[in-house]
């Protein structure tokens, strides 16, 4: 909780000090701003009223600038019919300065104004009263003690807004900083994650069925299936574990990045998932309908060559969505055949991007025997991850085809492939 503001700030005070304290000395020496020759013969310490007034008025220059101006005024035009003081003339003028610094905004841009006005109307009126140059200089001394103040002041707040508007600028910045890097580490956590669970639970998840069939069933010849599959996907796991951990330890850049998995990977998935799951009566299918290279819009090459490219970032999030989809039906599906299903999509009727669809689909049941647990986190992983594309993600389940079986569950993801995006033909 922030402190009120105080009424009399400690720099008022020295101020007020050092002015009465200046003007009791040119009192005491009997120097006085005007001779003998006074509208009203007032003598003695009675001169010294105004000098008081605007002192005591200097306390609260910057709480009240407005009511001390005002009364410093009325104090420096009853100072003109007395011998008068020329501190009272010098704190009036540190009164208007701070009028306008401290004053509010209307203030600022008013009194200079005003004080303008009033010496040009001061210096054309002794002008006209008195008819010589001499008059000139009542008019550069009204605006000592009016104008001139008043246009520091102008300058002197003019500065402080600026900097304040630069420290508050500088503020938001570091706070829009700040935003962004924890947007930074929350994307790069979010990304960590996905690349974990995609890396790791496909391995853990045979592993537990495996275990829970060895376990549950005693046969010798079933017991060492299962543990020869623990100890293959144990081993593949670590490794798997082996190079995340590389990626985030700091290597100093000595160690060559682990390259990222692409398409060409996926029949050595489909041929472990089938090892994986052939004890709970899945099969496994990868079909490619992907158009080739020179069926593509405006692409060179022979026929017959190979699918055509995509970026790596798509390959990389395809590859995923498939791992953790063939993750999911060791986990949850009912024997029968999963099939795994690459196509082109778009790039026909003079559409200018094409993309990529990956779908898997398996019996969708109730099974029976061992299965591992599952947490839903395969699905948000693949569902950021095609969001992250600016692709479509649909799972769950569907009708079966006819005479099959009655329903299926369905992974489709549609990644699309901006034409900027598209990888050079080789």
């Amino acid at each position: 909780m922030s402190l009120p503001r105080p009424l009399v700030h400690r720099d008022d005070v020295l101020i007020a000090a050092a002015g009465l304290a200046c003007g009791l000395l040119l009192w005491s020496f009997g120097l006085h701003s005007r001779g003998t020759s006074v509208p009203v013969p007032v003598e003695g310490p009675a001169v010294l009223v105004p000098l008081f007034v605007v002192t005591a008025l200097a306390l609260v220059r910057r709480s009240m600038p407005r009511t001390a101006l005002v009364v410093g005024t009325l104090a420096v035009v009853a100072d003109q019919f007395t011998r008068g003081s020329l501190m009272t003339v010098v704190m009036f003028a540190d009164l208007v300065y701070a009028a306008v610094v401290y004053g509010p905004p209307a203030s600022a841009r008013r009194i200079p104004v005003t004080t303008g006005m009033i010496t040009i109307a001061v210096t054309l009126g002794f002008l006209a009263w008195f008819r010589t140059p001499e008059a000139l200089l009542i008019g550069v001394v009204t605006a000592l003690i009016t104008f001139l103040p008043a246009v520091s002041g102008v300058v002197v707040r003019s500065h402080r807004e600026a900097a304040d508007t630069a420290r508050l600028r500088a503020e938001q910045t570091a706070l829009l900083a700040e935003m962004d890097r924890r947007e930074a580490v929350t994307a790069e956590r979010s990304r960590m994650a996905r690349e974990l669970h995609d890396m790791v639970a496909n391995h853990l998840s045979a592993i537990a069925i495996h275990s829970t069939a060895a376990l549950s069933l005693d046969d010798p010849k079933t017991s060492r299936d299962a543990l020869g599959v623990i100890r293959e996907n144990s081993v593949e796991g670590l490794a798997e574990m082996r190079r995340l951990i590389g990626l985030l330890r700091d290597s100093g850049g000595h160690d060559e990045p682990a390259p990222a998995p692409t398409l060409d990977g996926l029949d050595a998935l489909v041929r472990q998932a089938e090892v994986n799951g052939g004890a709970s009566g899945l099969t496994f299918r990868l079909a490619d309908e992907r158009a080739p290279e020179a069926a593509r819009p405006g692409a060179q090459g022979a026929p017959g060559a190979g699918p055509a490219a995509v970026p790596a970032p798509v390959e990389l999030a395809a590859y995923r969505i498939v791992q953790e989809s063939l993750t999911n039906t060791l986990k949850h599906a009912d024997p029968g055949e999963v099939t795994v299903v690459l196509r082109s999509a778009g790039g026909e009727g003079g559409n200018k991007s094409m993309g990529l669809t990956v779908e898997v689909t398996s019996p969708f049941g109730e099974r029976p025997g061992p299965r591992a647990p599952g947490s839903g986190a395969g699905l948000v992983g693949m569902r950021e991850r095609v969001a992250l594309l600016g692709g479509v993600f649909e799972a769950g389940p569907v009708p079966g085809p006819p005479g099959g079986p009655g329903k299926i569950w369905r992974v489709r993801a549609e990644l699309p492939v901006a034409e900027d995006d598209k990888e050079p033909s080789a």
